[in-house]
Order: structure tokens, then sequence, then C-alpha cells
């Protein structure tokens, strides 16, 4: 897996994904929508983790700036 996620992508990611469950963790979102915000909390995470997003890969983007490699 060679990645193709950048700093700053990776960041809004992270930040995204707090910021997904604490609005769960505050019942301020439940039920189904709660589900699916934790699951793409989850998902943001484990991308920015690694530094590769298998959608991206699929569409042909990288947000990897030359300099990070």
């Amino acid at each position: 897996m060679e990645k193709n996620m950048g700093i700053v992508d990776r960041s809004i990611r992270i930040v995204t994904a707090v910021f997904f469950s604490i609005l769960i963790y505050t019942n301020q979102i439940y039920g189904t929508v709660a589900i699916i915000l934790g699951v793409f909390a989850i998902i943001f995470i484990l991308t920015s983790l690694i530094g590769w997003c298998p959608l991206y890969k699929l569409l042909g983007i990288s947000t990897l700036k030359k300099k990070e490699q």
C-alpha cells in the first residue's frame, strides 16, 4: 500500500472523527445517524493512521505532496 494521504487531509479526518465521537458521546445525535457517523469516524481514524485511503486509490487521487513521501 503506497500512501496517498497528506498531513492536512489526515488531520482533517482526525478532527472530524473526534467531532463525530463527541456528538455521539454527548447524545446530540443518536440512533441510525449515530451508527453511520460512528462508522465514518472509525474509518477516518484508521485511514489517517495508515495514510492510505482505498477510495482515493480507486479514483486515482493523492493528497500527498512530493516532500512528504
